[in-house]
């Protein structure tokens, strides 16, 4: 699975890691939902952290596509509410 950091890169990530993102994703929508800004960045943060370390950096002149797309560590729980609703951005 490709996953795309915006603003960082993409990343290599073996899909038995799929849950635990899926499961940190749909934590997400939750604390959106309860407007819960602090928690917000600290999941999105810990979403980003596991994709850096389990994931292998593809090189930037590598063009492949991206499978899922993660906002950038800076977003703000505002943009968040049009990116984490539903089943959030971890389909499954």
């Amino acid at each position: 699975m490709i996953i795309r950091i915006m603003g960082d890169g993409q990343y290599t990530v073996n899909s038995s890691l799929f849950d635990a993102l899926n499961a940190i994703d749909n934590e997400i929508v939750g604390i959106v939902q309860k407007e819960d800004e602090k928690q917000f960045t600290q999941r999105l943060h810990d979403l980003i952290a596991l994709i850096r370390k389990e994931g292998k950096r593809v090189s930037d002149s590598e063009l492949v596509e991206s499978d899922v797309i993660v906002p950038p560590a800076d977003m703000t729980l505002v943009e968040a509410r049009h990116v984490f609703t539903g089943t959030g951005i971890f389909e499954g």
